[in-house]
C-alpha cells in the first residue's frame, strides 16, 4: 500500500467513524427532532436505539486492530444503513438536502472498505 492510498484510507475512515459516531450518539439520545424524523420516514422511535447502538459498535469494529471478519460485517452494516436511509428519504419524497448526509457516509464507507490495508482484510487460503 503506497503512502497516498494509506492517507486516503485513514482520512476516509476517520470521517466515516466521526460521522457514524456522532449520528449514533444522537440516535441514542431520544431527541424529539430525531423521533419525528424517524416517524416521518415510517419507522418506530425504538429503531433509533437499534441503529445508534449498531453504529457505535461498527465504529469500534472498524478502528480496533485485527478481527477482519468483524470489520467486513461492520462495513456491510454501514452500507445497508446508509443505502436504506437514502431509499427511505426517496420513498417519502424528502428534499435533496436530506440525501447529503447518508450519501456522504455511503461514499466514505465504500472508499474506506476498498482502500483498507491487507491486515484489515479477510485472507483466503487457496489449497
Amino acid at each position: 500500500m503506497n503512502k497516498r492510498t494509506k492517507i486516503i484510507y485513514w482520512i476516509s475512515t476517520a470521517w466515516l467513524s466521526l460521522g457514524m459516531l456522532s449520528t449514533g450518539i444522537v440516535q441514542l439520545i431520544p431527541l424529539e427532532e430525531e423521533v419525528m424524523k424517524m416517524q416521518n420516514l415510517g419507522y418506530a422511535a425504538y429503531f433509533l436505539t437499534i441503529i445508534g447502538s449498531w453504529k457505535l459498535l461498527g465504529v469500534l469494529a472498524i478502528l480496533i486492530p485485527g478481527y477482519p471478519l468483524v470489520k467486513e460485517w461492520a462495513y456491510a452494516g454501514f452500507f445497508f444503513l446508509m443505502s436504506g436511509a437514502i431509499f427511505s428519504h426517496l420513498a417519502v419524497g424528502d428534499p435533496a438536502m436530506e440525501y447529503f448526509g447518508p450519501g456522504l457516509l455511503l461514499v466514505l464507507t465504500i472508499v474506506s472498505w476498498y482502500l483498507r490495508p491487507n491486515g484489515r482484510k479477510i485472507s483466503v487460503s487457496r489449497d
